[in-house]
């Protein structure tokens, strides 16, 4: 059991491993949890031979370093090049396989990725076109590390954002004001924070041409049309001009700079950090990222590297979203399936049953995440749904179950110690009572009679070792603390 600290917690500084906090494998998991979708037994000792601050730096350049996904052969199709639905169906669910395929590898970047999914959300079900989903997609991965304000410029002319929030049909004759709001109150400012309903209407006709859509280029090309744009005088955080899409973000950006720095860093320490903010520390980070021109890299630099973020009050404190409990359990588990269509549309289906459907956030505000991901139904289904994981495990690659245990024990022979690993490896921290940990062990044993535990003769090597491995698992994710990061 690990004993949550009183302290406050750390600032900014970077952490340095010590008597009350030292670089063990709880830190390490704890940032790759935070940072990906967590680690297997030998990734979490690899880290633990480099200085935290070199393997922040490691896994934040590589994912910074990564190429967006191999373009699909209908990356920029339009409706014409479609037979029929069926076709371009099969391209969205080979897209979505793609992406979760991906967060099994590429974990820190995907994991950044979703995080801007959720963010500057777009709903497949609105514009339902395989080629605007891949754009999109492709638009959160390269900038997923990158520049901040590059970022808000792509997203606003990308045709899923534009056919989401009515972009399209946004003209000089009949202004629509949703992309313009949502602009502000969700993507970059906060809801009423440093503009008006006035600086949304003038916003709106600055946004105006964007309208180059016909049934004939559905899922093409989404053009600006100047004949649609409002030509006239638009006043914008106080400033007047003619101005147009590019004006927009750039007034944005020298206008009202900190109030986005400060929003996005709010959001980033509720995601990866706790959902109780501290905002001093939140402060620190937006003159970071206002330093280095809304620049995400060197603000995620600092975060990731701070003694506040590995301090023991942030560790275990955010609830996993659906996606995140059920790759962190096959990662921290290494378990290598051969993933085919049918096993990824599995996850795709079990993690939207659990209210997190990829690429259809609930609404223009997304999943709000942590606690709401659980109740009496979720909850649940969680269990279902990993049960339904560590089942296909057992009857497909057992031996994957034993070597977990082999791994993590370093082949003991010792039930309550081989217990006692596997909680500490799957929980943020531990268990709260050793009854809990007797209990755990119980599971572990099954039927098996105590007496070949007492006298040593029961080993990892029996038949029975994987089954074993699997009840305990059970037992483990059904606890609440697995549902924790």
């Amino acid at each position: 059991m690990i004993a949550p600290s009183n302290c406050i917690a750390g600032t900014l500084a970077p952490y340095t491993p010590a008597t009350g906090a030292p670089w063990d494998k709880r830190r390490v998991t704890h940032l790759y949890r935070r940072l990906g979708f967590g680690a297997g037994f030998a990734e979490v000792n690899a880290a633990l031979a480099q200085a935290p601050g070199a393997l922040v730096d490691t896994l934040l350049n590589t994912a910074a370093a990564l190429p967006t996904s191999p373009e699909p052969e209908w990356a920029y199709w339009d409706i014409s090049r479609y037979a029929n639905q069926e076709m371009a169906i099969e391209h969205i669910f080979q897209w979505r396989r793609r992406w979760v395929l991906e967060m099994l590898t590429n974990g820190v970047r995907e994991k950044l990725a979703l995080f801007w999914h959720n963010h500057f959300v777009t709903r497949l079900d609105s514009y339902f076109c395989p080629s605007w989903m891949y754009q999109y997609h492709k638009l959160l991965q390269q900038y997923a590390l990158g520049n901040f304000r590059d970022f808000v410029y792509e997203i606003g002319k990308s045709p899923a954002m534009l056919v989401f929030l009515n972009g399209v049909q946004n003209t000089r004759f009949n202004p629509n004001e949703n992309y313009a709001r949502e602009l502000y109150e969700l993507f970059t400012l906060g809801r009423d924070n440093g503009y008006t309903q006035q600086d949304i209407v003038q916003t709106a006709r600055a946004l105006t041409g964007w309208n180059g859509i016909t049934q004939q280029t559905l899922c093409g090309e989404i053009a600006f049309v100047p004949a649609f744009f409002d030509p006239g005088q638009k006043t914008i955080f106080g400033r007047t001009g003619n101005w147009g899409y590019d004006d927009v973000h750039r007034l944005l950006f020298e206008e009202r700079g900190e109030l986005v720095a400060q929003h996005i860093c709010r959001k980033l320490y509720r995601a990866f950090v706790s959902p109780q903010v501290d905002e001093a520390i939140v402060a620190e980070l937006a003159d970071i990222f206002l330093t280095h021109d809304f620049e995400l890299l060197p603000v995620l630099r600092v975060l990731f590297k701070s003694e506040h973020f590995f301090d023991d009050v942030h560790i275990g404190v955010l609830v996993k979203s659906p996606l995140e409990t059920m790759l962190t359990l096959l990662r921290e588990g290494n378990f290598q399936i051969p993933w085919g269509d049918t096993e990824l549309d599995g996850l795709l289906y079990l993690s939207s049953e659990l209210g997190q459907d990829l690429f259809n956030p609930i609404d223009v505000a997304g999943w709000q995440g942590d606690r709401t991901w659980v109740n009496s139904n979720t909850l649940t289904g969680r269990w279902q749904a990993l049960r339904f994981i560590l089942f296909t495990l057992f009857q497909n690659h057992p031996e994957q179950l034993r070597a977990l245990a082999a791994d993590l024990s370093n082949n003991s022979n010792d039930a309550e110690y081989i217990t006692e690993v596997l909680v500490n490896h799957f929980f943020p921290n531990g268990m709260q009572l050793p009854e809990d940990y007797d209990r755990a062990t119980m599971a572990f044993k099954a039927e098996i009679p105590n007496h070949y535990f007492e006298d040593g003769s029961w080993s990892l090597a029996w038949e029975t070792a994987p089954v074993q491995t699997a009840l305990l698992l059970d037992h483990l994710v059904r606890r609440p603390e697995f549902q924790l990061m």
